[in-house]
């Protein structure tokens, strides 16, 4: 395999501290927002169901799941965003099940949930087939998979590429895709698509993201192209 795509130690490195920054700036909480309110409602009502969140971060949606209801079970590859995850869920006083683990090798029974998350993790592992088998894998016959991404055709995407080609560990790691390369992921685990939506069509600038976030769910309900984060929703079959 000529393309390296697993973010190196300093990547991750680099990763754990920018989502510090990230979630405290006025763009980071906007974005997210809009992000995460689309996840959710792919996934749906999770109310006693048993899900997984692959990549979990420093644990934010693997939390809402939780606080929805759900039996959450969370993986990541990187420790210390286990520690923030952990962190996260002990002030909530809320209760996940977390473990460092690789999308492309979990660590679970097949059929083990009705379920399966993974935002931002495909542009980062050097197998997405392998990964996106995986959690169908661990998903039981009818269950639902919902994939976030960074979409390839964007104003982030172009601004991402050049922070990379300038040194960025993380965006240099990092691999953009097409809706049409997330349908035949998801196609070659079996997997029936039902959905594709988009999000975050504003520019990364904290202005714009405030003036046209209103617009932002309503762009994505029409249009895929121009989404900086295209997310689908797939059911096993």
């Amino acid at each position: 395999m000529t393309e390296k795509t697993t973010p190196t130690s300093a990547a991750l490195a680099e990763l754990s501290s920018a989502y510090r920054r990230w979630r405290s700036s006025r763009l980071g909480r906007i974005t997210d927002a809009l992000e995460q309110e689309l996840i959710l409602e792919l996934v749906g009502p999770v109310t006693g169901l048993r899900v997984l969140d692959v990549g979990c971060g420093d644990g934010q949606l693997a939390l809402a799941l939780a606080r929805a209801g759900a039996r959450v079970s969370a993986v990541d590859t990187d420790p210390r965003m286990l520690t923030a995850a952990r962190r996260c869920f002990e002030a909530s006083a809320v209760e996940a099940e977390l473990s460092e683990a690789d999308a492309q090798a979990l660590p679970f029974e097949s059929k083990s949930f009705d379920v399966v998350t993974a935002v931002t993790v495909l542009c980062f592992v050097d197998e997405p087939e392998r990964a996106v088998a995986e959690m169908a894998r661990v998903l039981r016959p009818g269950g639902r998979l919902v994939i976030g991404e960074l979409g390839r055709y964007s104003f982030w995407a172009a601004w991402r590429r050049l922070r990379g080609w300038l040194g960025h560990a993380t965006w240099r790691a990092a691999r953009f895709r097409t809706v049409g390369e997330l349908r035949g992921l998801a196609a070659n685990a079996r997997l029936n698509v039902r959905a594709v939506r988009a999000a975050v069509f504003y520019p990364p600038v904290a202005p714009a993201a405030a003036a046209l976030a209103p617009l932002d769910t309503w762009l994505g309900r029409h249009f895929v192209t121009g989404g900086a984060f295209i997310a689908l929703l797939a059911i096993k079959r």
